[in-house]
């Protein structure tokens, strides 16, 4: 799978221009914060950051680096939905998420071996996610991202309690990353 259309749907999603000040992450633009593009050599003001260079940013950061190019090949629902996430919450949260999701659904490691809850898409979770859908079959993806979804979701809502200037997004989160 190219990850392009997944990309521009991310982008057509995020919009152009935007510098809330509620928004942590300050000035975006395509949903690049101004901290990622400087990270990757963009010197120019946010308002004019590059649709192409925002895709370069994507396919790197958030598909190629964190392995969405390996769950692909097995789950592609499953990469679809871990891009999203780690564009809105980072890669390492998303992998995380994958992580959790899996432990809890090997119905006490009898499926296969429980994997540390936090780290990187690396070969041990491939192997778990391999076992899993072997287990479960076509409509484990569907349940996987289920899953996802929900810690996804509950996510949101401990960040809009914790943080009341968050609350303006949640509606949008929910609306727009969840399902």
């Amino acid at each position: 799978m190219d990850p392009s259309e997944l990309i521009d749907e991310l982008i057509a999603r995020e919009g152009g221009y935007a510098a809330l000040p509620a928004d942590r992450g300050g000035p975006t633009r395509y949903g690049v914060t101004e901290k990622v593009a400087r990270a990757h050599g963009y010197t120019g003001r946010m308002a004019a950051l590059p649709i192409a260079t925002a895709r370069a940013i994507y396919h790197a950061d958030y598909w190629t680096r964190p392995g969405l190019d390996r769950v692909e090949a097995i789950a592609p629902e499953i990469a679809a939905e871990l891009f999203d996430t780690g564009v809105n919450m980072g890669p390492a949260t998303a992998a995380g998420f994958l992580r959790r999701a899996l432990n809890a659904l090997n119905r006490g490691a009898s499926d296969y071996a429980d994997i540390p809850a936090s780290g990187a898409i690396d070969d041990r979770v491939i192997a778990a996610l391999r076992a899993f859908l072997r287990v479960r079959g076509a409509a484990g993806e569907t349940v996987l991202v289920k899953a996802l979804d929900a810690i996804q979701g509950e996510r949101y809502l401990a960040l809009a309690e914790k943080r009341p200037a968050d609350e303006a997004f949640l509606y949008g989160w929910l609306a727009n990353r969840i399902g």
